[in-house]
């Protein structure tokens, strides 16, 4: 039997956090106990889920005390730190547990530097994988180490084509070692017991829809600016925006400068947000980057219209140009604003081709996708 080790340090609300439950349990689930299947608990960041980890028989792993909530979060800076902490006192632990380990994989999803790093000293016993997310920004230091690293690294997978060919353009490994592998995104039963919940609608109004943390990667400022012209010309719709983030009150401040607090809603978190996916009339993402972007294939799947910026690397490829969506020029002043005016375009052809795209995202192909790429090597 084959052991699967997850690596994921989650802080926050990431998208990274669903992606590796949704991996680990999928592996358990069709696997058929061909694999041990195992996500390692850092400094008890999987607290709160390990009654679910164990109903689908993923083995959670302590590694250390539980300080998670004394980490600081919120802001790039404090998330720093607090991997710099998780690095420092996770190092020893870790490594006396992977010396236990046999015929395992090591997959990692955050804070990398660590697993990268014991690679070095771990041969045959341990197959690191690493799942890589997004673009690495890489100065010099970064780049030395991961030249040198890298060269022990089993295989490295990526959420897009795009992504996956930048990395194979960086050159630090092998280009056979480099894989497209989509996220675990979508559960098709947990998504048909969902998208019908009863939800009380703001002002029981037509509305154009925005999910995601509001933080600065998200741009939900932009889209505030830019969807004021929109929402003035026409009184029959609101935004909503569904999430929580750092940047709240910047963005409630800048919805009353603009006059429009009964027209803008901030609704914070919600665990349920398919039912207003269902509803809206358009899905937008105004991300400065993103990869694929879960909530662009869940709205895909709810059959929204579905209007992106054209950020790298994920929703460009998913809507395939555009093919599957609307795209905007990323970030531009103006250019969301002009291409909103097609939300009442007939897309029927829009819509069916992004939510056919939906189907390689699921738990079950991400599964056999997964298990295809680790038996090829």
């Amino acid at each position: 039997m084959h052991n699967l080790i997850y690596w994921s340090p989650c802080l926050g609300n990431v998208g990274t956090i669903k992606s590796t439950i949704n991996s680990a349990v999928s592996f358990k689930k069709y696997s058929k106990n061909e694999f041990s299947v195992k996500i390692i608990n850092a400094c008890g960041e999987w607290n709160n889920d390990k009654e679910f980890f164990k109903k689908n028989n993923v083995e959670v792993v302590d590694l250390a005390f539980n300080y998670f909530k004394y980490l600081p979060q919120g802001g790039y800076l404090k998330s720093r730190i607090s991997y710099i902490i998780i690095f420092l006192i996770s190092f020893i632990p870790l490594t006396i547990y992977l010396k236990k380990q046999k015929n395992s994989f090591f997959i990692a999803h955050l804070i990398t530097s660590l697993p990268l790093f014991l690679s070095f000293f771990f041969k045959k016993n341990i197959k690191f994988i690493l799942r890589i997310s997004g673009y690495p920004r890489l100065n010099f230091l970064r780049f030395f180490f991961w030249k040198i690293i890298f060269k022990k690294i089993y295989l490295v997978t990526c959420p897009t084509t795009e992504l996956q060919k930048k990395i194979i353009n960086l050159n630090f490994v092998e280009i056979n070692k480099i894989k497209y592998l989509p996220d675990a995104i979508i559960d098709i039963s947990d998504f048909l017991k969902k998208k019908f919940e009863k939800i009380d609608l703001p002002n029981n109004k037509k509305f154009i829809l925005n999910v995601g943390r509001l933080t600065k990667q998200k741009n939900q400022l932009y889209l505030i600016k830019e969807i004021k012209e929109f929402l003035n010309q026409n009184k029959d719709y609101d935004l909503i925006i569904i999430g929580e983030g750092e940047l709240k009150n910047k963005l409630n401040n800048e919805i009353i400068n603009l006059g429009l607090e009964k027209r803008i809603h901030l609704l914070g978190h919600l665990n349920n947000p398919y039912p207003y996916m269902k509803l809206s009339s358009a899905f937008i993402l105004s991300s400065l980057w993103e990869e694929v972007g879960f909530v662009i294939v869940e709205s895909a799947l709810s059959n929204c219209t579905i209007i992106s910026s054209n950020c790298a690397s994920g929703p460009t490829e998913f809507l395939l140009n555009g093919e599957a969506g609307y795209l905007f020029e990323n970030n531009k002043i103006g250019e969301l604003s002009k291409l909103i005016k097609n939300i009442n375009v007939d897309n029927y052809k829009k819509k069916v081709l992004a939510k056919k795209n939906c189907l390689k995202y699921t738990k079950f192909r991400h599964y056999l996708k997964f298990k295809s790429i680790l038996n090829e090597n």
